[in-house]
């Protein structure tokens, strides 16, 4: 029997999580550099270009890739023969790691995470708890399977109870596209298929912490039917023309992750669930003989790319910019960014419109009129730094308070990652206004444009609390002009043609 110390585990959880917030695995940056050496779409090269720099930048600055250090997810297969030396639970264990982790002084990690879901949605201060799943199994080791899920990607989780005569490649195929562009592609697709609704939901979300090997699996052909799917489904997803972040282009998914369970026979539960290019995960091995060891990835892994902003790209100054300004812009176009601008997500857009509703003023100090709002939760900063990693939250979330932004604020604009909805679009074209796009996984270069950074209101808020931010050439591409044009549907449409292997559905 092989006996685990209570402070083996705390520090292996810990050290895990610190690991993979500054550390892709190195499988995924040799996919990601395949997909953009392969890439001919420019808006999506350059887009992989910012996260590929990005992801170099934070291993060499051991900073987060992304400034949603997510919820832990955390995978246990603990061995008959493992006793561990403590008087805590195995959850308060882990947890304990979760909070060491989250408030490490060197690399603080944003905490995400809100107790009372359903209510107040209060923030824990420290990212627990974690989400623990755990079997036991023959042997004297445990085995750990840990990630960090980013919030827009989890967002775009998908089930469904499909007959079983049904075809679980044209589901995946027509559900893709439903899931927008949130999830920061380029990333892999999860899937599980049968058990039960959740189990198919557990394989799914297990099936991600495998290593990319789509490539390997083309080389050498499928040996079952489940390779043959994940080939298939490889090939219709990435044929689809949604490329990285939703511009438009070659590769939309790294690789595809399937696995199995048996089912009733009157089911066929599928799961579907995506990672993002902040994919975030780690495995190692608790004997006994002290931590988990986890080694630094060989330096060389990362291309030699530079990313140059400055390229084909329009300089704004947004102290002075005009309405008349923007209108000249148009999707896909480049720009970039300098001047100050406000900060604001969900938690902020409600105390907002609540304000409004009450007839009441916005805080003191608080001016939107002519300027741009970044919806953002960045990192809290550590050592010299103005601000921590902060790139952009999913821009739909905020869909239903646009209207009365634009009409009560006087914003220009607003900028944030992918798509935004019909509803944010029209109000866009209606206010001759404009969104833009900041790369979704590029964090920590999004944060080297940022020259001072303060809180200006609802500091109660944490991450959420609005700030002014300054900023000097902060890159972003233009994603819906002043006449509701988007790039996120114009991309796609154009790469689908140009791919030529999926009949387009009439405008």
């Amino acid at each position: 029997m092989n006996e685990i110390a209570e402070e083996d585990v705390i520090e292996s959880i810990s050290d895990a999580l610190q690991y993979i917030s500054y550390y892709h695995p190195p499988d995924f940056i040799r996919a990601l550099t395949h997909a953009y050496e392969r890439e001919e779409s420019l808006p999506a090269k350059d887009a992989m270009a910012q996260i590929l720099y990005n992801s170099k930048m934070c291993a060499e600055g051991q900073r987060p890739v992304c400034q949603d250090t997510g919820i832990v997810n955390i995978f246990l297969s603990i061995g008959m023969g493992v006793h561990f030396d403590t008087n805590l639970s195995l959850d308060d264990m882990i947890n304990e790691g979760v909070r060491r982790a989250y408030l490490h002084p060197e690399n603080i990690l944003r905490a995400s995470v809100l107790a009372d879901p359903a209510g107040l949605r209060v923030n824990t201060k420290d990212n627990t708890p974690a989400v623990i799943h755990s079997e036991l199994v023959r042997g004297n080791k445990v085995e750990v399977h840990i990630a960090a899920k980013g919030g827009g990607s989890e967002a775009k989780s998908k089930f469904a109870m499909l007959n079983p005569s049904d075809n679980i490649a044209d589901w995946v195929i027509k559900t893709v596209p439903t899931m927008g562009a949130g999830w920061c592609p380029p990333g892999i697709l999860g899937i599980g298929i049968g058990g039960t609704s959740e189990k198919a939901m557990l394989l799914a979300k297990r099936s991600l912490m495998e290593p990319i090997d789509i490539y390997e699996l083309r080389e050498n052909g499928p040996k079952t039917r489940i390779d043959e799917l994940r080939l298939e489904i490889f090939e219709k997803v990435n044929d689809l023309g949604i490329g990285a972040q939703g511009l438009g282009g070659l590769t939309t998914v790294l690789d595809v992750k399937i696995l199995d369970y048996p089912t009733h026979a009157a089911n066929l539960p599928v799961a579907m669930i995506p990672n993002c290019a902040a994919t975030r995960h780690a495995h190692f091995i608790l004997d006994g003989s002290g931590p988990g060891d986890l080694s630094a990835p060989s330096a060389d892994i990362w291309p030699d790319i530079v990313f140059k902003g400055g390229q084909n790209s329009r300089r704004v100054n947004l102290d002075t910019l005009t309405q008349e300004q923007i209108m000249q812009w148009r999707p896909g176009e480049r720009l970039l960014l300098s001047g100050k601008m406000l900060t604001g997500r969900d938690a902020a857009h409600k105390r907002i419109q609540d304000l409004f509703q009450k007839g009441e003023p916005l805080p003191e100090g608080i001016d939107f009129e002519g300027k741009f709002i970044y919806y953002v939760g960045p990192v809290d900063p550590v050592r010299e730094e103005v601000v921590g990693p902060a790139g952009p939250t999913t821009a739909t979330r905020m869909d239903g308070f646009t209207g009365m932004m634009l009409t009560s604020t006087g914003i220009l604009g607003m900028i944030g990652k992918a798509e935004r909805g019909p509803l944010a679009i029209e109000e866009i074209r209606k206010h001759k206004a404009v969104y833009l796009m900041a790369v979704g996984g590029a964090a920590f270069l999004v944060s080297k444009a940022i020259r001072k950074s303060r809180v200006v209101a609802f500091s109660d808020l944490g991450m959420e609390a609005i700030h002014e931010f300054e900023v000097e050439d902060m890159p972003v591409t233009v994603a819906v002009d002043h006449r509701g044009e988007s790039v996120h549907v114009t991309g796609p449409r154009e790469w689908q043609t140009k791919i030529g292997k999926i009949p387009l559905d009439p405008v």
